[in-house]
């Protein structure tokens, strides 16, 4: 019997991600930041999310992608972890894709390595390979 992992979407670059929909709390546009002098640089800033402090990392800058193109706005996929929520930033938030759990594999060999230790394995669709993040990973600079 095949079981289902349902996993969040979204864009990165030219990356397709997802992440468990069980760890995120909600999807959100562009929210004003408030910097943090001496954060770690993957840190982009602090947002209110209805009174409730949370740290912003982009996304790009943890994965060593080139920044995003000025005058647009990343968005917002606030998870949760033990020490609370964050928000990863990224480009594009996509769909809640349902996925046979028999259809994941581990990271490919000719995957970069800054890349490779925050990636838990992919899923190939038809048309596309989705990166599964590891979310705990992805924030460990930043809490």
């Amino acid at each position: 019997m095949n079981t289902h992992q349902q996993y969040c979407t979204f864009q990165l670059a030219d990356l397709y991600l997802g992440i468990e929909v069980e760890r995120v709390q909600e999807v959100l546009r562009f929210q004003e930041m408030t910097a943090v002098p001496l954060a770690a640089h993957v840190v982009e800033g602090l947002i209110s999310l209805r009174g409730q402090i949370v740290t912003a990392i982009d996304l790009r800058r943890r994965l060593d992608l080139p920044e995003r193109e000025s005058g647009r706005d990343p968005m917002n996929v606030v998870i949760r972890t033990p020490e609370g929520a964050v928000s990863l930033l990224v480009d594009e938030i996509g769909d809640v894709v349902d996925v046979d759990e028999d259809r994941f594999e581990g990271p490919p060999p000719t995957m970069p390595a800054e890349v490779e230790q925050l990636i838990r394995g992919v899923i190939k669709f038809d048309d596309r390979l989705m990166l599964v993040l590891d979310a705990e990973r992805a924030i460990q600079p930043a809490v």
